[in-house]
């Protein structure tokens, strides 16, 4: 089958690589502009998506946009089958997304229709969902609201943080878009039409919505920091200076919204609005990520300060 791959984070790269592995012919790769890096914005960074099709010679397309008439002549060339969306960065038009026979499918790190939009992964997390997944749609012009071809499931471990789940789910991705493949060859995909009245979202996370509320429970104060570990990082303030916060477990203790009831080499105990957390590491405004135990040693912390 000849596949238009569109994507660009590393959650896109094991779908790329499991279609090149099981024999698809990955006809082109679409993907973001590089990225300016340093004060001078003068080094530019490829896409983790672009590195891979760099690697296996595929041809790669970068619009600022996904639309107009040259772009999707540019698409027609390459005469794919099918387009395959995995984490891209645009909403694509409908001439887009219908130009190959197949169709346009998009891989989506939920279980639809809980959770549509560009954070569901965090969601998850955040929401104290013990269960989450892939699913694979059929793309549409509205937001993640396809039919569903294929969704595969898999628990949310409790320690488990929003990076070490996208990992497992990007792979859990790659098996699933190979396996509506096969069905789609077979002409035995079932398409089922999501229960729009049943949808949740989950938009993208700004700076606000990291920061910790200490009068929250241990428990929601827990899932919090992992719902945002590694980035952005919950985060919260210590005797005016920001800190973000990583490696929650719910302790016991009580005290104080935010106060430090313990500092040792296990970690920062900071009492909730009921119970506490256990801080593995930390990240101080203007410093390097560092083990709390660390923080405390360097005096940066102290039991009885308390965060705001």
């Amino acid at each position: 089958m000849r596949i238009l791959f569109w994507g660009t984070p590393d959650f896109a790269t094991p779908p790329l690589r499991a279609l090149i592995g099981e024999g698809h012919d990955v006809v082109g790769v679409v993907t973001q502009p590089d990225k300016p890096r340093g004060r001078s914005r003068s080094q530019l960074d490829p896409s983790p998506v672009k590195l891979v099709a760099a690697e296996e010679n595929i041809p790669v397309l970068q619009p600022a946009r996904p639309r107009g008439p040259e772009f999707l002549e540019q698409l027609r060339a390459l005469e794919p089958d099918i387009s395959v969306v995995v984490a891209y960065g645009h909403i694509l038009p409908r001439d887009v997304i219908d130009m190959p026979a197949l169709g346009t499918l998009n891989i989506h790190a939920s279980l639809l229709p809980q959770y549509r939009g560009a954070a569901p992964i965090q969601a998850a997390i955040r929401d104290g969902c013990t269960e989450t997944g892939v699913s694979i749609m059929r793309l549409v012009p509205a937001l993640d609201a396809g039919p569903v071809i294929l969704a595969l499931r898999t628990p949310i471990a409790p320690d488990e943080t929003a990076g070490e789940l996208q990992l497992r789910l990007s792979e859990l991705g790659a098996t699933a878009i190979i396996e509506a493949l096969a069905l789609i060859g077979l002409a035995r995909a079932p398409e089922t039409a999501q229960n729009d009245a049943l949808a949740t979202y989950a938009g993208k996370i700004d700076r606000e919505q990291a920061r910790l509320d200490w009068s929250a429970s241990c428990t929601v104060t827990t899932n919090a920091i992992r719902a945002y570990d590694p980035k952005p990082g919950a985060w919260s303030m210590l005797n005016g200076l920001e800190v973000r916060l990583f490696g929650a477990r719910a302790a016991t203790g009580s005290g104080a919204p935010g106060e430090v009831l313990g500092a040792s080499d296990d970690g920062l105990i900071v009492a909730c609005g009921s119970g506490a957390v256990r801080i593995a590491d930390v990240h101080p405004a203007g410093k390097k990520r560092l083990a709390a135990a660390q923080w405390v040693r360097g005096r940066g912390v102290a039991v009885g300060d308390r965060f705001a």
